[in-house]
């Protein structure tokens, strides 16, 4: 027996093939957020002189930093398996990143009411990475300038929800 109410929304009840969409777009969303950081730090680094420098930092700093082999301030030779691996594990943490934007971008499409929350969580989201950034990652903001960090973020932001607008433009958000 189906009970029908007098809602605008439609339910929340997604085909395989919906599903299989949002998560596309989702990672779509993550590798094009990716690429657009990696491609600043690269052009970064170019300019400096020091091609694959930050990836190289980052990638020390994070997988190298228990063993007590990386000092942030000394100056380090480029080990190009630690750019690749540390872009790998960059890459898939965006395309999680896109997933879960894709899929709360698909709710608010169903509910109206769910977009105003979605906008303040990602925006949120990104103030509680650079405050985690400078708790966590003090010594590394030093060596890599915590403003390039903060702007390669914003161009990924700003290309995934370009890339989501497309997607979604008749979205609206009513509060």
């Amino acid at each position: 027996m189906a009970v029908q109410s007098d809602t605008t929304n439609p339910p929340l009840v997604s085909s395989p093939a919906e599903f299989s969409e949002v998560y596309q777009q989702g990672l779509v969303a993550g590798v094009i957020g990716a690429a657009t950081i990696a491609v600043w730090f690269f052009l970064i680094d170019m300019a400096e002189g020091r091609p694959f420098y930050t990836p190289n930092v980052l990638g020390m700093a994070l997988f190298r930093r228990g063993e007590g082999l990386f000092d942030p301030a000394a100056p380090q030779p480029i080990s190009f398996e630690m750019v690749l691996v540390y872009t790998w594990v960059h890459g898939m943490l965006f395309c999680l990143i896109g997933g879960i934007a894709s899929k709360l971008l698909d709710l608010a499409e169903r509910d109206l009411h769910l977009g105003f929350g979605i906008v303040l969580l990602f925006v949120l989201f990104e103030f509680g990475f650079l405050a985690a950034a400078f708790v966590i990652a003090e010594p590394i903001l030093h060596v890599l300038a915590w403003p390039l960090v903060l702007v390669g973020n914003l161009l990924a932001a700003i290309s995934m929800t370009i890339y989501f607008w497309r997607h979604h433009s008749h979205l609206s958000i009513s509060p």
